[in-house]
């Protein structure tokens, strides 16, 4: 597959009509396709935002011409999987050969809003794939025509189908860091997503992706593989520094973070981070060709689609260096 380089609009950071603007300046500086994540809340308030996905993206298909998704949603808690299946699907539909569905476990930070029980992991992670197979249920049956219904352990779906679908159902694809999880998503869904880690442990992840693919007669060097990569550039170390410190500071936590649940809390353990703990986690510096030397790690790693995220509030000046200086000197 050819590489592509798209923005992650951060929702979480800017208000929706600001990062629809940045969205279409990413895509005018040869960036190629938008990454928004389905949050309810911000990880800390300085943040500020947190807009409803599905109405961004419907603008972000507006205003540009690449490809786009939400980059993840968890169709587990909030949502019932047929209103994921639902939402997707009329994305498809007005944006032919676009739109792609990133789905995860989900987080206690946006999930637990609806005030249900919130599980360990296993259970998040099984109930995660009860709901891919609902919408791929829902996906291909009304691409046939055919009313679908579901009863499972944690869901189910009477006699239905999508009246409104794109001529082909949108990708499935799933975010993980873990092996086990990686192995199923090969199976089951049409891609992987995960963030940016030591590449032995993606590598690790890439193996168990491919295996669970050929399990089922899929060719994995056809399904995409794609990255989301936190970083911080600006015009100087010191800048870049105080970005990640203040407007990113869950980057700097060594921790799972699934189950906090307020951004008030993440910013009391925000407090406790130190400028060394994004050591290997976050690329902080000025010199585009310090980022472009990391992008390129991944690149040759086998990466497809790589969406980056400048942490800091400096968007349009780093969207304009990374388009002159990175994007153009990346390559397989």
């Amino acid at each position: 597959m050819a590489l592509t380089v798209g923005y992650a609009a951060m929702l979480e950071q800017f208000h929706p009509r600001e990062a629809v603007e940045l969205s279409a300046h990413a895509e005018a500086h040869g960036f190629s396709g938008v990454m928004a994540a389905d949050h309810f809340q911000p990880w800390v308030p300085q943040q500020g935002q947190s807009a409803f996905v599905w109405n961004v993206l419907t603008a972000i298909g507006e205003r540009t011409r690449g490809d786009f998704g939400p980059g993840v949603t968890a169709p587990t808690f909030r949502w019932h999987p047929a209103m994921v299946a639902q939402a997707s699907a009329t994305l498809a539909a007005m944006y032919p050969g676009r739109h792609w569905l990133g789905l995860g476990s989900g987080e206690a930070l946006n999930e637990h809003v609806v005030a249900g029980y919130w599980p360990e992991a296993p259970e998040r992670i099984n109930r995660m794939f009860e709901a891919i197979e609902i919408i791929s249920k829902l996906f291909h049956g009304s691409l046939a025509g055919k009313d679908v219904k579901h009863s499972g352990d944690f869901y189910k779906l009477e006699s239905t189908r999508l009246w409104t679908m794109p001529e082909v159902a949108p990708e499935i694809l799933v975010a993980t860091a873990g092996p086990v999880t990686a192995k199923r998503a090969g199976r089951h869904a049409d891609g992987l997503i995960t963030v940016g880690a030591p590449l032995e442990k993606i590598s690790g992840l890439f193996d168990r992706f491919d295996a669970g693919a050929k399990e089922m007669g899929k060719d994995p060097t056809r399904m995409p593989k794609v990255l989301q990569l936190h970083l911080s550039w600006a015009e100087t170390d010191e800048a870049a520094l105080a970005n990640a410190m203040t407007e990113w500071p869950n980057g700097g936590m060594k921790f799972p973070k699934a189950d906090i649940r307020s951004p008030f809390d993440f910013a009391a353990m925000a407090k406790l981070v130190r400028p060394e703990d994004f050591e290997g986690r976050l690329v902080i510096s000025s010199d585009p060709d310090v980022h472009r030397a990391e992008i390129q790690k991944y690149v040759d790693l086998g990466f497809d689609r790589i969406y980056l995220h400048n942490v800091g509030r400096n968007q349009r000046e780093w969207i304009e260096t990374f388009g002159r200086d990175v994007l153009p000197k990346l390559g397989r």
